[in-house]
């Protein structure tokens, strides 16, 4: 069987970038004369058919650098396993390589310890960073990627010509905070937010603030911590602590909510019946607890998806607009949040635990 021509070989003999081929052989602008005139006569000369679409958008090796928190033991990430399963599934959808590697990051997304090797590799021909901040490391990955095409998923970095694939995050938190809200509750709590969190986070927490301003509701209950189940469990303890009067938390998202489900049921507080938590993002694990987390829904799957599509149109048309898609959520109701009794106080409650809950552990 005669192996087929690629586009990179046309390139390679036309002495041209594989994105000027690409464009050449599409009849797109931006291409001057010569150039374009000794593409097609390496295509000819090759005996080059496009066939796949990954070659007519001059990608046919996908990088996927995806954020993995740095610390003396590792850490599953269930939120960003479903976005690299997206990444991969439409890699597959189009018959595109992929490579995959970690980047270290710290507690607010930032690359530690530098980039990985992958991106010295001139056989990846576009990028994707997930769930990363790059802004402050943005001058060394473009010297290091001058002129190969980036998408950021859920990743940031204001201010930068990348296109990025973003979760609604203010519009979630805001329908988490109503469905509270409608259920009775005015002394609500927020938890995994802190002033150095992630941007993507510091949406959510502007959210909350959004929803309970517009419903004309003064108090605010915040209670810094990490995005973490260990830091949920001691965030609501301190919160109660401060300010047992609350009836309903929001927590950022699952891993979070959680550890406050773990500290209610220590703590001997009925969920929903005295304490109503909702989280979000919808892991796996949020319909395993008990009781259930009611919470918002992110299509996880399809960031990547989405991810892997915008990165072939860049590379189709390198001097199109910026664009940021914005992927909407929904509310999951489940059972952990119900009406409130009593909007000015949390009920008496006896020593019985609330419900049953499954122990997870924290690593």
């Amino acid at each position: 069987m005669t192996k087929s021509v690629t586009l990179r070989e046309v390139a390679e003999r036309a002495g041209v970038s594989l994105g000027t081929a690409s464009q050449a052989l599409n009849n797109r602008p931006h291409v001057s004369a010569a150039a374009r005139e000794r593409v097609l006569l390496a295509a000819q000369e090759l005996g080059y058919v496009p066939r796949r679409r990954s070659e007519a958008t001059s990608i046919s090796t996908i990088g996927l650098l995806i954020k993995h928190d740095s610390g003396p033991l590792p850490r599953f990430n269930y939120f960003f396993s479903y976005v690299q399963a997206g990444v991969e599934l439409e890699c597959h959808a189009h018959r595109i390589n992929l490579m995959v590697a970690i980047v270290k990051t710290d507690q607010n997304n930032r690359p530690v310890d530098g980039w990985p090797r992958i991106i010295e590799e001139q056989s990846v021909d576009g990028f994707i960073l997930v769930g990363l901040n790059v802004e402050p490391t943005f001058s060394e990955l473009r010297q290091q990627l001058p002129n190969k095409p980036i998408v950021l998923v859920d990743s940031y970095a204001f201010g930068f010509p990348f296109d990025s694939v973003v979760i609604d995050n203010i519009g979630g938190a805001i329908q988490a905070v109503n469905y509270l809200i409608d259920r009775g509750h005015r002394h609500i709590g927020i938890l995994g937010t802190n002033k150095h969190s992630p941007p993507d986070i510091r949406e959510r927490r502007e959210g909350y603030y959004w929803a309970l301003a517009a419903r004309q509701i003064d108090e605010v209950y915040v209670e810094e911590s990490l995005m973490q189940r260990e830091e949920g469990y001691h965030a609501l303890k301190r919160l109660l602590q401060r300010a047992p009067h609350v009836t309903a938390v929001f927590a950022v998202n699952d891993e979070t909510a959680i550890g406050a489900l773990q500290a209610a049921y220590e703590m001997r507080i009925a969920v929903p019946e005295e304490l109503s938590i909702i989280g979000f993002d919808d892991i796996d694990m949020a319909s395993e607890v008990r009781p259930a987390l009611t919470t918002i829904h992110v299509p996880k799957m399809w960031l990547g998806r989405l991810g892997v599509r915008r990165l072939l149109e860049r590379a189709q048309s390198p001097d199109a607009p910026t664009v940021t898609i914005s992927v909407a959520t929904h509310l999951v109701e489940r059972n952990s949040v119900g009406p409130c009794r009593n909007p000015d106080a949390r009920p008496e409650r006896d020593n019985k635990p609330g419900g049953v809950y499954i122990d997870l552990p924290y690593t």
